[in-house]
């Protein structure tokens, strides 16, 4: 196998995974700021003992370089985090994923503001199609507004979206810093930051956890985290940036299939249409421009 073969596998694998993290999340009962902090209390440090393997160290001067944006994004991580894995105890694993993955076209959508890129008609007809498929995973072209319950795992997904978006938006200011250092160093802010947060709202308190919890737990930050990080990031040097985002929808489609499959959550033709719309808006919004656009 060839070297790029090997890396677009490792990526699909590690997208794989992350299509998952909703079935782990659903079995381990500790507030989602706790899960999130965990998650990078076991992600960071199994990154660096990679690196020591390869005998790397980090490359300290570029993290001072970057530390503003460095700090920014790592506490928007955590949050991120927080909201979409409270948004898997109130929507299905299916809904959350794909609220979250409306981040593209929040990004799309912010670009002629802050990147200063036209906005094709391509663009905004994928916008348009993203926007509908939300009105039907929502559930409210065939049953009008959903319950509450159900709006607010929604809601907290979408806004777990906007702050994906963010992660994004704040990463591209970073400059001459490698993959690994950027996700180290963010992955060990985000849990410092969450540990006062944790204390300040009292989310260590009457923690109670089983054996298969503690299970799913360190499988969470060492396998969709740790390993999938080191999958991921070990292997994107290797592909073409646009053949790494369209490979990552694997996930959210991964996630609807363990939402109906596994978990037996009610996953009707509604949601099928709207992933096919906001999945479909993603990549196309993502695919090179062939020829001109009016």
């Amino acid at each position: 196998m060839d070297t790029t073969a090997k890396a677009r596998l490792n990526v699909i694998i590690s997208m794989v995974i992350y299509g998952t993290i909703g079935l782990f999340v659903r079995y381990i009962p500790l507030p989602s700021s706790v899960t999130s902090m965990v998650r990078g209390i076991i992600g960071a440090p199994f990154l660096l003992f990679v690196l020591a393997v390869k005998k790397q160290k980090l490359d300290m001067q570029a993290i001072r370089r970057n530390l503003i944006y460095l700090l920014i994004s790592g506490a928007l991580l955590g949050f991120n985090w927080i909201l979409l894995f409270e948004a898997y105890r109130f929507t299905t694993v299916a809904t959350a994923t794909l609220g979250y993955y409306f981040a593209p076209i929040i990004i799309v959508a912010l670009s002629p503001i802050l990147f200063r890129e036209k906005l094709t008609v391509r663009k905004v007809l994928c916008i348009l199609a993203a926007l509908a498929g939300m009105v039907f995973v929502s559930g409210v072209a065939s049953s009008g507004i959903p319950p509450v319950s159900e709006l607010k795992g929604i809601l907290l997904a979408l806004g777990a979206a906007c702050f994906y978006a963010a992660i994004v938006i704040v990463n591209k200011q970073l400059k001459d810093i490698s993959a690994y250092d950027k996700t180290i160093f963010q992955l060990a802010l985000s849990a410092v930051i969450l540990i006062p947060y944790n204390l300040f709202t009292g989310s260590f308190t009457g923690l109670s956890m089983t054996g298969i919890a503690w299970v799913m737990l360190l499988t969470l930050g060492i396998v969709h985290t740790g390993i999938a990080y080191l999958l991921y990031f070990g292997s994107m040097d290797a592909l073409p940036s646009q053949t790494l985002a369209i490979v990552s929808y694997i996930d959210p489609v991964v996630a609807v299939l363990v939402s109906a499959l596994i978990l037996r959550e009610n996953v009707g033709l509604g949601e099928f249409v709207g992933a096919a719309l906001i999945l479909g808006a993603a990549v196309i919004s993502e695919l090179p421009v062939r020829g001109k656009e009016e």
